[in-house]
């Protein structure tokens, strides 16, 4: 008796902590997992980490306002000032440590975007730089301390003596120098490049006198106004691009144009080592032939094509030409030619020395060259990881990240030391120091999970198959207090398309912490990495060419009939949401897979190809004229009379992006047809709701999916 009376006593007290636990979880709000999700959710780090040059020393900031230093030797760190002493040194008004750079063992540079400073910890002295007046696109030569930016489409320069060059002086607004040209397609993301002395600057320039005018609508002043931006739609006028090499020494400019056609795309730009040539990818208009060509840097004169590709579908160097060695003009290609990118070693005349790699996985990017290795990133065996691993310029390449995940580092000077930054599902964050060949010799920091104390549901990474047997990626988030003998609602996400990849081996997956909000109202959230989608390879991504939202679609729908499968899942409440190409994405289930889902909610959607823009539509698409029925097919206005369920189209007054065109033109065919949806603009914002603006679009989606879908 008196046994079974402590057995009950110990199930009672079993039973209270496991409530009282259970209690103390915290509700995670939607305004928190909307906006702290990279704030206070944030897994830690050590922020700003940086190598001190030529020394086993590295730096981090502490609360972004004490600069503090350890090595790998003695991990125990030590402040080396904080932001008031630096800026009483200064006579500053930093707020944080911003543009912190090491110069060398003893100094480093600091900017608030204006001021540019540099800083010695020894002699506990500064100095001012330069002084600009609201520069863009600035771009820091570190040896010479010159600075190019630019200001109302023109390039000016400002050297380390003191100099203050105007580089170009257009007044035509349709000639711009110096910015991101192509609407950063082909992995273009800024406009000016300094030679490896500093002693000249390259910059794109692209003339958009052809280019349509593009109104937007200014409602915040009275009465409202219009403002023009420059938006080459599929198969219309697009720009033409050249580059501008300009030497400071002679204050002289040559210009580089397009050679096979002068609506061209001049990509992938860079110097040789010696200062002498620049190399750039040309592009065909049609996006199916590129040829990397040299130019003499002090004459803009052509000297040779060092390699040229082809493809029936499409080509797109996004990487430029690698020079592993200074002494030499012998460089390193990322090219896609065998089906998944990886390195070619050729010699300055565009002669094939070796095939370093030939991987079947991505590689994403090459990191640097140290210890005779090129060190790259790729996602490995996995395409959920992004790992790192080297290669000789003999081609005997090793795995240096050996754990699965996602990792992120930066190398000391001297090639000795990695610093991993690192997460994965399991894992929030890890700051790991490694040895060159990726043995691990210290942890420096384990985050905790910040979410630990909220009541949030668990993500389940998993996989199915396509139509054709591929393999496709899933993720499915449940809610903490899932019950398999319910049946649940299913929210989901999707996007589909070229360049994104949402399910990855990383922490929370790759998802948003809205997510996890969602599914603690009652419901699971699903998404699938379709076929078009990326870091699987050309032949993967390339099954949308010319039938945009066909195969996508196809394995959106492999997700679903998956779902129904599922003992939990109610089949007849399934409700999707996309943004951009996943709005495009969302519209299109919604229309030409009517009936499939419930409710939709399409954000900034793609709803007819020949809106869009030329660099990325004509990319996948062809030009309307070459691929009238497939234009035909995936507009969203041959489909609209198909609605079945509840539909709600967002956008932003003055999207950029995809322009509003896409989502009134739809409105209007429905219009026309007589069919009910919803409707809801975000005025003066772009192709995305962001700052605080963006509780409220989530706030908005989520409500009306659970309000459509009872």
């Amino acid at each position: 008796m008196i046994k079974s009376i402590l057995n009950l006593c110990l199930i009672i007290l079993t039973c209270t902590i496991t409530q009282s636990s259970f209690a103390q979880k915290t509700e995670l709000t939607l305004d928190e997992a909307v906006s702290q999700q990279y704030r206070k959710f944030y897994p830690t780090s050590l922020a700003m980490f940086s190598w001190v040059p030529d020394t086993d020393c590295y730096t981090y900031l502490e609360s972004y306002q004490k600069l503090m230093k350890a090595s790998v030797r003695n991990t125990e760190a030590k402040e080396i000032l904080s932001i008031q002493q630096l800026n009483e040194k200064l006579e500053s008004e930093l707020n944080w440590f911003s543009g912190f750079e090491w110069k060398n063992e003893n100094e480093f540079w600091v900017n608030d975007g204006q001021k540019y400073y540099s800083y010695n910890i020894v002699d506990e002295k500064g100095k001012l730089i330069h002084v600009l007046d609201k520069p863009e696109n600035t771009t820091f030569h570190n040896e010479t301390e010159n600075i190019a930016y630019t200001k109302q489409n023109n390039v000016y320069v400002h050297t380390g003596e003191g100099l203050k060059i105007v580089v170009t002086d257009n007044t035509d607004k349709n000639i711009v120098s110096g910015q991101a040209i192509a609407r950063s397609e082909f992995g273009i993301t800024n406009g000016l490049f300094w030679s490896p002395n500093g002693g000249s600057i390259a910059y794109y320039q692209k003339d958009e006198s052809k280019v349509a005018d593009y109104p937007l609508l200014d409602n915040s002043v009275t009465p409202g106004k219009l403002t023009s931006i420059k938006y080459p739609m599929t198969g219309q006028d697009s720009e033409k691009a050249k580059v501008g090499v300009y030497n400071l020494s002679t204050r002289n400019t040559v210009f580089i144009s397009a050679r096979e056609g002068e609506e061209n795309y001049l990509t992938n730009l860079s110097w040789t080592p010696d200062n002498k040539y620049v190399v750039i990818a040309e592009v065909n208009r049609d996006q199916n032939h590129y040829w990397l060509n040299v130019f003499d840097a002090t004459t803009g004169e052509f000297i040779r094509t060092l390699l040229e590709e082809e493809n029936d579908k499409w080509v797109e160097p996004e990487h430029a030409a690698f020079f592993p060695n200074d002494e030499s003009n012998n460089f390193v290609w990322i090219s896609e030619k065998s089906g998944f990118n990886n390195l070619y070693y050729y010699d300055f005349n565009g002669n094939l020395i070796r095939q370093l790699t030939d991987h079947s996985f991505v590689i994403k990017d090459i990191i640097t060259y140290k210890n005779n290795q090129i060190y790259y990133n790729t996602t490995g065996e996995s395409p959920l990881d992004t790992k790192v691993f080297s290669v000789d310029l003999k081609g005997k390449s090793k795995m240096i990240t050996r754990i699965g995940g996602t990792h992120s580092v930066s190398f000391s000077t001297d090639g000795k030391y990695i610093h991993d930054r690192f997460s994965s599902h399991d894992v929030p964050g890890n700051d790991l120091i490694l040895a060159s060949s990726g043995k691990m010799l210290k942890s420096l920091l384990v985050s905790p999970n910040l979410l630990e104390n909220h009541q949030i549901g668990t993500a389940e990474i998993g996989t199915i198959s396509a139509q054709d047997g591929t393999t496709l990626h899933t993720r499915l988030i449940k809610p903490s207090n899932f019950d398999s003998r319910k049946k649940y609602p299913v929210l989901v996400y999707v996007y589909g398309g070229p360049h994104a990849q949402l399910v990855t081996n990383t922490w929370l997956d790759g998802a948003s912490l809205w997510m996890y909000w969602m599914a603690e109202q009652g419901y699971l959230v699903y998404t699938v990495d379709n076929r078009g989608s990326a870091n699987r390879g050309f032949a993967f991504e390339s099954q949308i060419h010319r039938q945009c939202g066909t195969v996508e679609m196809e394995d959106q729908i492999s997700g679903v009939e998956y779902l129904k499968s599922l003992p939990y899942v109610d089949g007849d409440r399934l409700a999707v949401h996309g943004w951009s190409y996943g709005g495009f994405m969302t519209t299109s289930l919604m229309l030409r897979n009517a009936g499939v889902y419930q409710v939709g909610v399409a954000g900034g959607p793609v709803t007819d190809w020949k809106y869009y823009e030329a660099m990325y539509g004509e990319r996948y698409m062809d030009r309307p004229d070459q691929n009238e029925k497939g234009y035909e097919k995936a507009s969203l206005m041959t489909h609209a009379g198909n609605l079945k369920g509840d539909l709600l189209l967002i956008h932003g007054t003055i999207d950029d992006v995809v322009v509003m065109q896409h989502n009134f033109a739809l409105v209007q065919k429905f219009v026309d047809l007589g069919i009910q949806m919803d409707f809801f603009p975000y005025p003066m914002h772009k192709h995305n709701v962001r700052g605080k603006d963006r509780i409220h679009l989530m706030r908005k989606i989520l409500d009306y999916v659970i309000e459509k879908n009872k």
